[in-house]
């Protein structure tokens, strides 16, 4: 894929990305803040005694302007980003079109870098967590993304290798169950923090908030697979369908009168 075709991929993920992160927005807005607005509302009763000072920036301007600022720029990013490992990854997953490999790409995408991490470390309203642990959680956190992304580009690899000798569909079970198997274990010996939800906070407030942010992340990557997978298949299938031309003799085209 020369540098062109790259570019052109790469600006084409940051529209999506942007796409993505204005339907991601709406959905943050509806969903998630109406649960943070609760728990902010439990976390002042709970310690009015404590509340001094000003707000800076008002909750109205951080639920509106703050919020999707900061969505969008993340979508971006985020399009930018995913469109570079598009370009490594398409022809080398499989005999997958560019829109094909897109959603699968964005699939991968959410499974990985979120829910996989999500399960072991959910995302916490405000008045849930320890103060004195958000570092040690934020940082183990990022640590299972990390590992997340690398199990799953090797669980790839290790399915491309066994698939001469086991066939795709016994190559591509036993590189699935290599990656539960290790994520399993990851999750077994990382700590957990299940015990930082203070005392009367709602399970239910818990659930919506965590329900929430599983819906946004996967309104981004799906908005992004299939946006940037028809801008991809745009760019890219004219070409694919020059080359499956050649050798072939054109056909008559049908006049209607």
């Amino acid at each position: 894929m020369n540098s062109t075709t790259v570019r052109n991929l790469l600006v084409r993920g940051m529209l999506a990305g942007l796409v993505a992160g204005v339907l991601a927005w709406v959905v943050a807005y509806f969903l998630a803040e109406p649960r943070v607005n609760e728990a902010i509302a439990f976390e002042e009763a709970h310690t009015a005694h404590e509340h001094g000072g000003e707000e800076l920036v008002t909750r109205a301007l951080q639920s509106t302007v703050g919020l999707g600022t900061g969505v969008l720029v993340y979508g971006v990013a985020f399009g930018g980003i995913a469109a570079l490992a598009y370009c490594f990854a398409l022809g080398r997953i499989g005999r997958f079109g560019p829109r094909a490999t897109a959603l699968l790409l964005a699939g991968a995408g959410l499974l990985t870098a979120y829910i996989v991490p999500f399960l072991k470390y959910p995302a916490n309203p405000p008045a849930v967590g320890d103060a004195d642990t958000l570092n040690q959680r934020t940082a183990l956190f990022f640590l299972m993304v990390a590992l997340s992304v690398l199990l799953a580009v090797g669980a790839v690899i290790l399915g491309k290798r066994l698939a001469p000798r086991l066939g795709n569909w016994n190559a591509t079970l036993a590189a699935g169950s290599f990656f539960v198997l290790v994520v399993g274990l990851a999750y077994a010996f990382l700590p957990s923090f299940g015990n930082e939800v203070p005392e009367g906070f709602s399970a239910s407030l818990l659930w919506q908030y965590r329900v929430a942010t599983l819906a946004i992340q996967a309104t981004m990557w799906t908005a992004f697979g299939l946006v940037f997978g028809m801008m991809a298949e745009r760019l890219l299938a004219p070409r694919a369908a020059a080359v499956g031309t050649i050798g072939t003799e054109p056909q008559a085209t049908p006049v209607a009168h």
